[in-house]
């Protein structure tokens, strides 16, 4: 095996991309909380870098795509990085150094966990959630990771696809942050109907621009080479963004104003749907995948809102519902003349291809919300999953960190 060096700089280029899409998120989520919850927002996404940046070298990695153990997890190969080095991986990424590969997918680990913050804002305590964190990306995000990406997992084993992580990522972050936000209650005042306006809507918009500009590194950095694939996969990409953007534009637009926080919104769920397909669809794809999302996730919204749940920034809606519909979406539209590791999908003739992306949703989903639901009431039983009303009344900002966003440290 030798290294090529334009896969190599491909690959390290969108690791860097996907690592900034965390602090495009910490803005996104950041400008939707109110002001004073606006840094230890900020504060949670920025943590995950540092918390699963460390456990995923140390043994993250390892269990996620070591050596199988009965399709549930890996192994103990890479543990702290062994065995990992400049050459390529005899498994995986046969062209660009083992390295690369394993920090391609840290980023991809670090950002899951960080999307779960989005439903718990405001009224978690910092304690908890890195308590909660470690707990979930060793117990929930390792195996799955294992059981649709790592070699002899299960569900790659019975032929579910996922390019980039509409179940490794969107799906499993998606209802363990349902799960979680059930489990810690809602917000101060939202039963009473007390304003919740976003803080800042110009910095959402700006984190949804960073997302957009990293999540071709995420999905067209998935295809691992520089070549053609890539390509396919980066223009889906935008293609499902544009779309999704421009039809969530118009429904709002039919029932109010079109609004900058719901075209931005669309755009995110757009590029979330096409993530399980980026590599495996005709790029022009993205337009019935980007248009679905569209829908899926702005009526899962008004369920969601129709219901009472507070899931404070909509992760479930637009991660949870939006990677439901891209997986489902693969298992329509997967084509092998896009990626001849793919397999064709129910409207090239092969319909057993959406079974098998069901029941890689169905295991995912269920996996993902009992495992929160048991990890979030040990976190609850042994530190406490909830700031007091006082310290949220008085906001994260100051309770959690002594800072203020707006006027400096707390003194």
């Amino acid at each position: 095996m030798t290294v090529n060096y334009a896969d190599t700089a491909w690959v390290l280029i969108s690791s860097a991309m996907v690592l900034v899409m965390t602090p495009g998120l910490a803005f996104f989520y950041g400008g939707m909380v109110r002001r004073k919850n606006f840094l230890s927002t900020i504060m949670m996404s920025f943590a995950c870098l540092g918390l699963i940046g460390v456990l995923w070298v140390l043994y993250g990695y390892s269990l996620s795509f070591g050596s199988d153990t009965a399709g549930i997890i890996g192994g103990f190969d890479f543990i702290g990085l062994k065995s990992v080095g400049q050459e390529p991986s005899s498994v995986y990424a046969t062209t660009i150094p083992h390295l690369a590969f394993m920090v391609f997918q840290a980023m991809f680990a670090v950002i899951t966990v960080a999307l779960i913050t989005g439903a718990v804002v405001e009224r978690i305590k910092f304690s908890a959630l890195i308590l909660f964190s470690s707990l979930w990306f060793t117990l929930v995000y390792v195996p799955v990771a294992h059981w649709v990406w790592g070699s002899g997992g299960w569900l790659a084993k019975l032929g579910a696809l996922d390019f980039a992580g509409g179940t490794v990522v969107h799906i499993a972050a998606g209802i363990s942050a349902l799960s979680l936000a059930l489990l810690l209650g809602p917000r101060k005042g939202f039963k009473e109907k007390e304003p919740m306006e976003p803080g800042n809507i110009p910095l959402v918009a700006l984190g949804a621009g960073i997302l957009w500009f990293g999540w071709f590194g995420f999905n067209a950095g998935s295809a691992l080479t520089s070549g053609g694939l890539a390509t396919s996969a980066f223009v889906a990409t935008n293609i499902s963004a544009a779309t999704a953007a421009l039809v969530w534009m118009f429904i709002s637009w039919f029932y109010r104003r079109p609004s900058l926080l719901g075209v931005v919104t669309g755009a995110v769920v757009g590029l979330v749907a096409i993530t399980p397909a980026a590599g495996f669809v005709q790029p022009i794809m993205g337009i019935p995948i980007g248009a679905g999302a569209a829908l899926v996730c702005y009526y899962s919204m008004w369920l969601r809102a129709k219901m009472g749940v507070d899931e404070s920034l909509d992760v479930w809606a637009c991660h949870g519902m939006g990677g439901t519909w891209g997986a489902l979406a693969t298992g329509i539209f997967s084509t092998v003349a896009v990626n001849a590791a793919g397999r064709n999908g129910l409207l090239y003739g092969n319909p057993r291809q959406l079974l098998y992306q069901f029941i890689a949703v169905i295991a995912v989903w269920a996996f993902a919300f009992v495992m929160t639901w048991i990890l979030g009431k040990l976190v609850n039983i042994t530190i406490g999953l909830r700031v007091t009303s006082n310290e949220e009344s008085v906001g994260l900002d100051i309770s959690q960190h002594g800072e203020r966003a707006y006027g400096g440290p707390l003194r």
